[in-house]
């Protein structure tokens, strides 16, 4: 059984059986509302209330559920993670054919992409390859400190809102490039959150992540510095539009209320409070996604 002391999973698990759920689970649905709505955020500021349903939901199918289910899967295939991992706590052993269901998962992402508008093809086709790239050897840019951090600067915060507007086949707009180049930094500032708490998982394994190169100090630092560079790229971005930037205070706020008390504490916080203070980040990333579809509406 892979429920234990997790009600939800015992429900699906009594559905779908006990040799599938954990293939559910290591697609990490949880996630997929965050990613839903940083993908959606493109889609929206590019078609408003008149976007198409039936592309908006194969383009949904295509990059939350295929790719970034795959992406996730294939990374927790390599990883074997004991210990609690991002959106998926008490993780069960990866089955015996999770590569290979991951790698259909990806194959498929690829080959549907092209159903749709050329360049959300190729974004797509992209963040597939930047996926395999990240987790599988021998390139797993994932375990060198810097390529880690690039490919999901590129991959989440930079493609995903752009592969939602390409959805509409829409042409890009100066604005939604500027503010497509500040989540691409804002990612920076969530990326090391994400590792924290899971130093010494990644040490085990001998990866060389970012947190563990330059330190869990210095990594809240640079956190913070280029939240302020994210928000110059939305204030450019809102500035390109005509729209008052002064409303994006509320989000660089929410980020400096996560990331100073975080700074002034991390040496005396367990790894449970750094694992809270990523998902405190999730919520800061919440409320620049408000922000910005108030802010850039069409």
């Amino acid at each position: 059984m892979t429920g234990g002391a997790f009600p939800v999973r015992r429900f699906f698990e009594r559905i779908i059986g006990p040799r599938a759920m954990p293939y559910v689970l290591h697609l990490r649905p949880l996630e997929w509302p965050i990613m839903s709505a940083h993908f959606l955020l493109g889609t929206l500021l590019a078609a408003g209330w008149g976007l198409r349903a039936r592309p908006s939901v194969l383009g949904w199918l295509v990059f939350v559920a295929l790719m970034n289910g795959g992406t996730l899967a294939i990374n927790s295939a390599f990883d074997k993670d004991e210990g609690d991992i991002g959106y998926l706590k008490a993780p069960p052993k990866p089955p015996e054919h999770l590569l290979a269901f991951s790698l259909v998962l990806l194959g498929a992402s690829a080959l549907f992409g092209f159903l749709l508008p050329r360049p959300f093809a190729f974004i797509n086709l992209a963040c597939v390859a930047m996926s395999l790239l990240y987790s599988v050897p021998p390139a797993r840019l994932k375990a060198r400190a810097g390529w880690d951090l690039i490919i999901n600067c590129l991959g989440f915060g930079l493609l995903t809102p752009l592969a939602g507007w390409a959805l509409t086949g829409q042409p890009f707009s100066r604005a939604i490039l500027l503010a497509a180049l500040g989540f691409a930094f804002l990612f920076g500032t969530l990326y090391p959150m994400t590792q924290i708490y899971q130093v010494a998982e990644d040490s085990r394994r001998g990866d060389r992540t970012l947190v563990i190169q330059v330190g869990v100090g210095r990594s809240l630092w640079f956190a913070l510095m280029v939240a302020f560079v994210a928000h110059g790229c939305f204030f450019a971005a809102l500035t390109a539009q005509g729209r008052p930037p002064l409303f994006l205070l509320p989000s660089l706020l929410a980020w400096l209320g996560v990331l100073v008390p975080w700074i002034r504490q991390w040496r005396n916080w367990t790894d449970h409070q750094h694992e809270a203070g990523m998902y405190w980040g999730l919520v800061a990333w919440a409320v620049t996604d408000l922000s910005l579809l108030g802010l850039l509406w069409p």
